[in-house]
Order: C-alpha cells, then structure tokens, then sequence
C-alpha cells in the first residue's frame, strides 16, 4: 500500500486524539467576537492581549447559562474562560514541525465562563453639554 504524503502517521493521530488535559486555567482577558457557531455553541473571539502560544483568535465552548443569542459580534467584552492544555511529546512536536510545518508542543481548548460588556468609548453627555 502506497502512503499519501500527506498522511498523518497513526502514532501522531492517536496521540493528539487521546491528549491528557492538564487541570484548566482560569484567565480573564478583553477582546471581540468574531462569529458564532450555534449548533456546536461555540464562539471564535479576538483577544486583545494573547495567550502564552501567541494566539489571539480563539474557539471558545459556551456554557450552558451563556445565550449566544444574547451576544453581540464586535462589541468589547470581558471574557472570563477557563484554559484547558495538553502537552504533545517531543517527538508529536517534531513531527509536526518538520513535515507539516505546524509549530505546536500543546492542543488546547477553551471553555467560557462568564462574559460583561465593556463600556468603551460612550460618550456621557449629559443636556447640559449640549448646546443649541
């Protein structure tokens, strides 16, 4: 049997597919949603400072008490999620590295908790600021 060259051997499928999470880590950062995925009640949500990989764009899982169609894309939240993280071995990294090109040591997934609306950039003005 010939293999196609873009085949992912087994041995790295299987590893990625069974990853051991480590316990979640509770972060509180600022950003946006992008989009939302209502059947799989999920988000994607644009960070404004990024994570310990580097990423600013994630795929949030949304609790259940969470109502997407409460939310609004573009407009500033704090998301409080908690960060799930499961190390790759050495030789998964390595792998991926030099035949895929994909730099990755970790596979991780994110669950949000709880979210505010951000009041930025309102203008308070009051009647008497107004002039007429």
């Amino acid at each position: 049997m010939v293999k196609k060259k873009d085949e992912i051997p087994e041995w790295v499928t299987d590893e990625i597919q069974n990853a051991k999470f480590k316990k979640p880590v509770e972060i509180k950062k600022t950003g946006y949603i992008l989009e939302f995925y209502y059947d799989d009640n999920k988000i994607d949500v644009q960070l404004y400072d990024g994570l310990e990989d580097g990423r600013h764009i994630v795929t949030m899982d949304v609790i259940k008490d969470i109502k997407i169609e409460d939310l609004l894309k573009g407009e500033v939240y704090e998301f409080v999620f908690e960060q799930h993280k499961a190390p790759l071995s050495k030789k998964v990294s390595e792998f991926l590295e030099k035949e895929k090109e994909i730099v990755m040591n970790a596979i991780y997934q994110f669950e949000l908790k709880s979210l505010e609306l951000m009041d930025v950039g309102s203008n308070d003005t009051t009647d008497d600021d107004v002039e007429e």
